[in-house]
């Protein structure tokens, strides 16, 4: 009998068929066999303390129309095998409410990958701080005065909120910049929200390493986002230009110290970014550059996380 897969994402109709992760998790998913029940954050609800979900079984394809509607059906979330939580961030009270419908879900024996309460737990910035051997100096706080004297101290940082992605938001800030004090009202909203403040690393300028871990062991090649000229991020979505890399042994040393962790706590797909020799992410959520890295390297990603997955409910 085939696995039914549920794959919780954004919008199928917004992805780049080329690059989108999902897209290649279903493209693996298909391959094997599985009923694919494609599902948005809106699809899930509770009745009566049970979890179920519209859904839509769909058919993908590398073509223009690349995906098609086989079925609509409203389902139990029990009597999917397994799902996949690929919402992207931000994770906000909608994304948090979600992942205790998914519990409800895994309570009843579905295989959630990633776990929701361990996606709950795990704030792609403040996760790093897990693993402080691993990282430069970072900062933590609200306060504009300790901002301030981190920014002294180290001359030239990295300041960013702790719910963003694609490099949104992100500041390079250097000691005397004019701009200072409006970049840390506007990042803590006066004082009022947490933000990451981490010591600016200079190689940057070699790329911002995405490095893919399922369940514990690390992929040994990470895909190097170059930032464009007159960037200091790197990511793609900030123009950022893509090369595959073996990994160094200080990125085997940190993917080492981190892997266990996240085996431990049911993250089984995670993505890791790493500038130089430091960590400075951990990516839960929607980790992506299974595509890029597949194609570089010759790889299946995508099949090694399906292997466990067929693993862990066989």
């Amino acid at each position: 009998m085939a696995i039914k897969l549920g794959m919780v994402m954004d919008s199928i109709d917004q992805i780049n068929t080329q690059k989108d992760t999902s897209f290649a998790m279903m493209l693996e998913a298909q391959s094997r066999g599985w009923e694919i029940h494609y599902i948005e954050l809106g699809d899930l609800f509770l009745r009566k303390g049970e979890a179920y979900a519209n859904t839509k079984i769909i058919s993908v394809q590398r073509a223009e129309n690349y995906y098609a509607c086989l079925s609509e059906q409203t389902i139990a979330l029990e009597s999917l095998d397994c799902m996949i939580m690929r919402k992207d961030p931000p994770v906000d009270q909608e994304y948090i409410y979600a992942t205790h419908i998914l519990e409800q879900a895994e309570a009843k024996g579905v295989y959630v990958a990633n776990k929701p309460q361990s996606l709950r737990d795990a704030n792609e910035k403040l996760f790093t701080t897990w693993f402080p051997e691993c990282c430069v100096d970072t900062l933590v706080t609200r306060n504009a005065q300790q901002l301030r004297k981190f920014i002294s101290e180290h001359q030239s940082v990295i300041l960013k909120p702790l719910d963003g992605m694609g490099g949104a938001s992100i500041f390079h800030l250097r000691v005397g910049d004019p701009n200072i004090s409006v970049i840390i009202e506007t990042l803590t909203e006066h004082g009022s929200q947490y933000v990451m403040g981490q010591k600016y690393l200079a190689e940057i300028s070699e790329g911002d390493k995405r490095i893919l871990i399922v369940n514990g062991e690390v992929i040994p090649y990470a895909l190097a986002r170059i930032p464009a000229k007159g960037e200091t991020r790197g990511n793609l979505a900030a123009g950022g230009v893509a090369q595959g890399q073996i990994l160094t042994a200080r990125d085997h040393w940190i993917a080492a110290q981190v892997g266990p962790t996240l085996k431990a706590k049911g993250l089984v797909f995670v993505g890791i970014d790493v500038i130089g020799d430091y960590l400075t992410e951990i990516n839960v959520t929607s980790p992506t550059c299974v595509q890029e890295l597949d194609r570089q390297f010759d790889l299946n990603i995508s099949g090694q996380l399906l292997d466990h997955i067929e693993e862990a409910i066989a």
